[in-house]
């Protein structure tokens, strides 16, 4: 009688089990990676650019619905485009302004998040590109753009001291600073790179990518047990492979589905506030970052990531975003890691200088050096890095940034 009672319950369990949301089924795994991004890649015709664009939702929105058919939560949809000068050629830059700011106002009406390429592609280029750039970003809400600094020529010399203007303009002109979260200045820039701001398309368009936030899966990985670097990777690996191999598999779907090519998933395990790759990177080490063996770190996750075996598009490597990550803002904040040591895991990983807190008075000439010291290093080691530099207006050392913007941690500035 008691083992037809028990046997009943398990049954009673497993019938309610098969009724439970297919994301709660899988919490009981593991925690799932967040879908950060599904980004499309586009052509920009600035007389067609609304159709363009609702062909681009269309598609964007059908994969967002599969995706969370599947399980998965999309946190934001996109829209990148060619270099915007390309699109504006002809057009003062009054004229240019006004019709980004209409591409903004319906980038809000219809809920993504626009990247408009770069500005000063070559070192040749006019500054006034990147200074039109710098306005294109404060006069808008939603908005994202780069310069490039560095590539197969070698550094631009003139990128980086237009790169730098750029910082200063957005870091006075926009409320909070928050216009430089929007901006970088990226040295060998990756087409087809899901992730903003260093995004933009060299071809045809009609393409999509896929970002993962995936910070929670190398939490998990390293937390769970004390392996040895090279053990920690191979399992790192395998966890990502499930997950990346399943996304794919949706991708290809859509692409089957809409006719847009499918370009691959960027398997960066970006953080979120909590979501955090430094206390992965901590569990690792059982140290904190910034101690002996984080460049060890930084190489075994980056390793890990190129080798799961799907497609891999943009940086696919580890960033370590300081104010969008709630550990290393805390770390950074206290003077455990700083410049100096994120250029140093910059050679063995794709972190650059990501979401850097720098004080409001900081000079043209010391953005220069810290821009052109990440654009050495890539040239060096011929790899994308950026840096996207936020300096705070009217703050200075050990004052409190006070940003609104929900990806961003507030600390004191050093």
């Amino acid at each position: 009688m008691r083992q037809r009672f028990f046997v009943g319950l398990a049954s009673l369990w497993l019938g309610l089990a098969t009724l439970l949301p297919v994301s709660a089924q899988q919490d009981r795994e593991h925690a799932r990676p967040k879908i950060r991004t599904v980004t499309a890649f586009v052509r920009l015709d600035r007389s067609s650019y609304r159709e363009q664009v609702s062909k681009a939702l269309a598609m964007l929105r059908a994969a967002r619905a599969e995706f969370v058919k599947a399980g998965y939560e999309v946190e934001t949809i996109r829209i990148t485009c060619q270099p915007f000068p390309e699109i504006v050629k002809g057009l003062t830059a009054a004229e240019a302004l006004a019709f980004f700011r209409e591409y903004d106002k319906l980038a809000q009406q219809e809920g993504f998040t626009p990247d408009i390429g770069a500005a000063m592609v070559h070192d040749s280029d006019p500054p006034s590109e990147a200074d039109l750039l710098a306005t294109i970003i404060a006069g808008t809400e939603t908005i994202n753009g780069f310069v490039v600094v560095a590539d197969d020529s070698g550094i631009h010399w003139n990128g980086v001291r237009a790169a730098a203007k750029v910082v200063r303009l957005l870091a006075t002109g926009t409320p909070h600073s928050e216009g430089n979260f929007r901006f970088a200045a990226a040295a060998f820039p990756p087409a087809i790179a899901p992730f903003y701001p260093v995004s933009h398309t060299t071809g045809a368009g009609h393409e999509f990518a896929i970002g993962l936030e995936s910070a929670n899966i190398v939490q998990e990985v390293f937390a769970s047990s004390k392996d040895s670097f090279p053990a920690a990777g191979e399992r790192l690996t395998a966890a990502l492979s499930k997950e990346a191999k399943s996304v794919e598999a949706i991708a290809l779907r859509i692409a089957a589905q809409t006719g847009w090519k499918y370009e691959g998933i960027d398997l960066t395990p970006v953080p979120l506030k909590d979501i955090s790759i430094g206390a992965a990177v901590e569990s690792l080490l059982q140290n904190q970052i910034g101690s002996s063996g984080s460049l060890s770190a930084a190489f075994t996750i980056t390793s890990a990531v190129r080798r799961v075996p799907v497609k891999q598009a943009g940086y696919s490597g580890l960033m370590l975003p300081v104010l969008e990550d709630g550990v290393l803002a805390k770390r950074w904040e206290a003077g455990v890691i700083g410049k100096d040591a994120l250029m140093s895991y910059s050679s063995v990983c794709s972190t650059g200088l990501d979401a850097i807190p720098l004080p409001g008075d900081i000079s043209q000439h010391d953005l220069e050096n810290i821009i052109s010291d990440m654009a050495s290093l890539a040239v060096k080691w011929h790899k994308p890095l950026s840096a996207r530099l936020l300096p705070v207006a009217g703050k200075h050392t050990g004052d409190m940034t006070e940003f609104s913007s929900p990806y961003l941690v507030n600390i004191r500035i050093r």
